[in-house]
């Protein structure tokens, strides 16, 4: 990798591919700190063109942060640096680095094989359930790898997937060929929803219960939502 800016750059950068778009969400990811080490020392590996500029914005993370993390990584010696005139500095992974590099690597494919797991078991007694209430007609809360999940999951069992609610879709109108829209309202007649947004699951679960039966709404252990809050006695309303 070589880089003609400067190593104490602190500008930010916008993202062309971002790692979060390549790890699981939730539980399933590495925590943020390993996320971005694997995604240096890859990025060293692969390009030897990369420059600190290029980093950042494939990590998606500002350019100074890119930089604190290289040098982190120089002192923990998985990275050697060398330099080359005019003002270019030359990245390499060491023996260490690659080890390294390998370990995070085994580590996220393992949490994101446990996710997958975990999310389809899940989904299979989510429908399995709704299906022996007589729920037919399920929509889906929420676009995530949760949501994918859950569509391949829902062929097995006796129930209808008429559609996505998700208001923070940007403009799509379909999901894997699944109608988009912002509100349950907007599609015809459904049975119950199943939440499937990993970013703010609590969030979309009380969003949809102000317009929707509420115990209509399936959600998920993993996602941990409180379907009733509690106050202390004698509390009064938020």
């Amino acid at each position: 990798m070589n880089d003609r800016d400067s190593p104490t750059l602190a500008a930010a950068g916008a993202g062309e591919h971002r790692l979060g778009e390549a790890a699981a969400p939730g539980a399933a990811a590495l925590d943020a700190e390993a996320e971005i080490t694997l995604g240096l020392l890859t990025a060293v590996h692969e390009d030897r063109a990369l420059t600190q500029r290029s980093a950042s914005r494939r990590l998606g993370i500002a350019l100074g942060l890119t930089n604190a993390y290289l040098k982190r990584c120089v002192r923990k010696g998985l990275i050697k640096v060398t330099t080359a005139p005019p003002n270019r500095y030359l990245y390499y992974l060491t023996p260490r680095g690659f080890a390294e590099k390998s370990r995070l690597t085994a580590q996220f494919f393992s949490q994101s094989f446990r996710f997958f797991r975990i999310a389809r078991r899940q989904c299979d007694d989510m429908f399995a359930r709704a299906a022996a209430r007589g729920w037919r007609r399920l929509a889906l809360a929420g676009i995530s790898d949760l949501c994918d999940i859950a569509l391949l999951c829902a062929r097995a069992h006796e129930v209808t997937l008429v559609g996505v609610i998700d208001t923070g879709a940007q403009g799509a109108v379909e999901h894997a060929g699944l109608k988009v829209v912002g509100r349950p309202a907007d599609l015809p007649q459904i049975d119950a929803i199943l939440v499937t947004d990993f970013t703010d699951a609590q969030a979309t679960f009380e969003a949809l219960a102000r317009v929707f039966a509420p115990d209509r709404i399936l959600t998920l252990p993993m996602l941990a939502v409180v379907r009733e809050r509690r106050t202390a006695p004698g509390a009064g309303p938020p």
